[in-house]
């Protein structure tokens, strides 16, 4: 509802210019100003009751209260009063507790003074006449549960959440419906594109499956080729004698079928006219003394045989029923000589497909390749062992539309769109489901540097520059939304962070100095900021403090609800940071050198990072400075990354985007290689990464990567010094 009260005030604002009405349009501003309902967001409405609190405005605290009960709270039903009636309550406990808290007993005293005629007849207030009285409240057991913080916090979040909830539920006016039908026709839209993609997408396989069948159908067998032809009762009789041979294998399938040899069909008399091999053939004994002989014609029926015919198929002639009999032993022979040929074992490459034979130059051995893969298949494919990958790698395709290194590479919340940058400052947009095509390319006169996905709507990217500027650019409507200028002294955006609440994004600004990884260590860290700036209104909120001294910020991270903000710097500390309170709550040395790359685990209690020595440590971040464990990498996977090339061309990129990556779960690792990602599990025994799976498919050292699981399958992302983006999409197997 909020975005859709922005966009009306928008819309109503620009009709009144287009249409003349300045009175009108001046009047709407200084009414936008006074505001009290802060354009129902409710954020604005917690901080405008917090401002009242913390200049102790009693008079100002209880008005606005009185103007959210007349203008919200009456119309709801009688079931809701008391809810209303704790809050309000909890509202003025929290008041007393911060004056309590900042020593203005004066102001303790005025309250109670300008309440008594309100509260005495209430019975939760009755203990709180004394408290101007007592020396450390905090300390009593009456009152020591509202000075804690967690209390605060959960009155906090009480209120935050029972007014969104009012707010969504409200009934609102025709105007403001259209967001609704914007984003459903949204939704419409993007539903159809992906099921055209996927009609193309099936169509593709199915021209693809036909042209695969239509080249196995040339290299089949004789007998097979010509089945199609055979009469009704022939096929009758063939799925007879396959049915009774399915009951004697010990493993099953059509193709072990084609294997074996021996055929439990009943006895068939010799047919007049036909040759000795073909009978004992049907009989199922081999004549050793019998020689091969060329097949004879059909001899002509007897009176007795000519009672029995019946009509092919498609044709007016009968066929009499030894002659169909002589036809399957036909068929019989011609298979049990095809497939009771060795197995090959030869290395030429020379292949030749004959009738189903394969003739190798240099050696006439010959194998039935069908049975083969059969046997591999029936004897290896139901085994499990300890030694069982836990992920089956499905597909690995390519994305090569960049033509340089890549810095930077992120799948967007949703899992649908991937933005991927490069050293030259191009950007491509693109989707990988159910086809890999490019939605966009963003180029730029300034130098791009970093990227970010916004939490919601997911389709925003956040674009941080060269020039001190940071870009909002909506990926749908291929389009820049606005251009913020961060600082023009500190104009190197390395790092962007949004905040999973929606409202509010982090963003890293240094200044122009070289960098300690470029053997000029003695110039010292790179100077920075690092600014929070808010969405809605554009602008600056504030400017993080950082200790000991204003320094580069290289990699930052948020949790899982905004609540808590880690970085690290050029000056290889990792510092985290209360974004409720907006300060550093602990910092630590964490690497010699610079921090490249910075993670919260999947519980949280943790941080990982990778620094310029090279190391993979994870620390506890309930303890400052405390080792939990340290890790072991390839030089390969922590950078500065290094591309070697003829006549003594040599290219070395320091680390700018994510350099590991978690799955769902947290316990696999994704980091980078010389030729593609690696896939690690913690070892909880033996302290230590254990090398679960190689992705492969680079020629050139992989810089970044990323894990996505918001699809059924996991996809992994790894980017390369050539410019090459692998997607590998990943199966997880449970064991048995």
């Amino acid at each position: 509802m909020t975005s859709a009260v922005e966009r009306t005030d928008e819309l109503v604002r620009e009709y009144l210019m287009y249409r003349g009405f300045t009175s009108a349009l001046r009047q709407m501003d200084m009414e936008i100003k006074a505001d009290k309902d802060k354009g129902f967001r409710v954020d604005k409405i917690i901080e405008q009751l917090q401002h009242f609190v913390q200049s102790f405005d009693l008079i100002g605290l209880r008005d606005y209260w009185s103007y959210l009960d007349k203008r919200f709270f009456s119309r709801l039903e009688d079931v809701y009063r008391p809810t209303v009636n704790k809050l309000r309550t909890s509202l003025f406990r929290y008041y007393l507790v911060y004056t309590v808290q900042s020593n203005r007993t004066e102001k303790t005293q005025e309250f109670f003074q300008k309440q008594a005629l309100e509260l005495q007849g209430q019975s939760e207030w009755r203990d709180w006449f004394v408290l101007p009285f007592i020396k450390d409240p905090e300390q009593n057991q009456t009152f020591s549960t509202y000075f804690t913080r967690q209390w605060a916090d959960t009155f906090l979040v009480s209120l935050h959440n029972f007014l969104s909830v009012l707010f969504q539920c409200m009934p609102i006016p025709v105007l403001l419906s259209f967001d609704r039908e914007v984003q459903r026709n949204v939704a419409i839209f993007e539903e159809n594109e992906m099921l055209r993609q996927m009609v193309f997408a099936l169509q593709a396989d199915q021209t693809r499956l036909r042209k695969e069948e239509e080249h196995l159908h040339h290299r089949l067998p004789s007998y097979v080729q010509n089945m199609d032809r055979l009469a009704d009762t022939e096929l009758d009789l063939i799925s007879s004698q396959r049915n009774s041979n399915l009951a004697t294998q010990s493993r099953g399938g059509f193709f072990s079928l084609l294997s074996q040899n021996k055929r439990t069909t009943a006895k068939t008399p010799v047919v007049a006219g036909s040759s000795p091999t073909q009978a004992s053939v049907s009989s199922g004994r081999r004549d050793p003394a019998v020689s091969q002989t060329s097949k004879l014609k059909d001899p002509v029926p007897s009176s007795k045989e000519s009672k029995s015919v019946l009509s092919s198929p498609g044709t007016n002639e009968p066929i009499s029923a030894p002659l169909r009999q002589r036809r399957l032993q036909d068929h019989e022979k011609e298979r049990k000589e095809l497939l009771s040929k060795p197995s090959i074992q030869t290395t030429d490459k020379r292949v030749d497909s004959i009738d189903g034979e394969i003739h190798v130059d240099g050696n006439s051995e010959q194998v039935d390749m069908m049975s083969k893969q059969t046997r591999g298949c029936g004897e290896g494919g139901g085994r499990t062992g300890s030694n069982e990958q836990p992920f089956i790698k499905l597909s690995q395709e390519e994305y090569a539309e960049h033509h340089s290194s890549i810095m930077h590479c992120r799948v967007d919340c949703s899992g649908r769109r991937v933005a991927s940058l490069d050293v030259d400052g191009v950007i491509k947009v693109w989707s990988f489901n159910p086809l890999m095509q490019t939605k966009a390319t963003i180029m730029s006169k300034s130098p791009l540097l970093s990227l970010e996905w916004a939490s919601k709507p997911d389709r925003l990217l956040l674009l941080g520059s060269g020039v001190g500027t940071v870009r909002l650019y909506d990926t749908e409507a291929k389009k820049n939304l606005c251009e913020m200028a961060i600082d023009d002294i500190h104009p190197r955006i390395l790092s962007l962070a949004w905040s999973p609440s929606g409202t509010s994004f982090v963003c890293s600004a240094a200044a122009h100095s070289p960098r300690s990884s470029d053997n000029m260590s003695g110039l010292g860290p790179a100077q920075g900021r690092l600014l929070l700036w808010d969405t809605k209104t554009v602008k600056q909120q504030l400017q993080f403090s950082l200790v000991p001294e204003p320094v580069a910020i290289n990699c930052t991270a948020f949790n899982h609800n905004g609540n808590l903000l880690v970085t690290g710097a050029a000056d290889g500390i990792i510092r985290l940071f209360d974004m409720q309170r907006y300060e550093s709550v602990m910092s630590w040395k964490a690497h010699e050198g610079e921090v490249y790359s910075v993670e919260f685990s999947y519980d949280e209690n943790t941080v990982f990072s990778i620094g310029e020595d090279g190391k993979f440590i994870q620390w506890n971040i309930h303890r400052s400075g405390v080792k939990q464990s340290e890790y072991v990498l390839p030089s390969d996977a922590t950078g500065p990354f290094i591309l070697s090339g003829y006549s003594g061309y040599k290219q070395v990129q320091v680390p700018r985007g994510r350099l590991f990556a978690f799955d769902s779960e947290g316990n696999y690792v994704l980091t980078c290689s010389s030729n593609g990602g690696v896939i690690y599990k913690f070892s909880e025994e033996e302290k230590g990464l254990e090398n679960i799976m190689a992705l492969g498919g680079h020629k050139a050292p992989v810089v970044t990567v990323d894990w996505c699981t918001a699809l059924d399958c996991g996809t992994c992302l790894t980017a390369s010094m050539d410019g090459k983006i692998k997607l590998s999409t990943l199966l997880a197997q449970k064991s048995c």
